[in-house]
């Protein structure tokens, strides 16, 4: 019985990732454009790059 603890641990990490990420702005969006603009072009990765370029550039 000493593992259910942990796997209650485990559960509660993994419910408060998900809660984190789906506060993150939809990809396009325009709240997504402007936490880009806010964001150091060096943090951006590729694919980040290329969707502000589809989504916010060339709307």
């Amino acid at each position: 019985m000493t593992l259910r603890p942990r796997q209650l641990c485990l559960a509660l990490l993994a419910l408060s990732i998900v809660a984190i990420a789906a506060c993150e702005p939809e990809v396009g969006s325009e709240a997504w454009c402007e936490r880009m603009d806010e964001t150091p072009k060096g943090d951006w990765t590729a694919n980040q790059a290329a969707d502000y370029a589809r989504h916010c550039l060339f709307e």
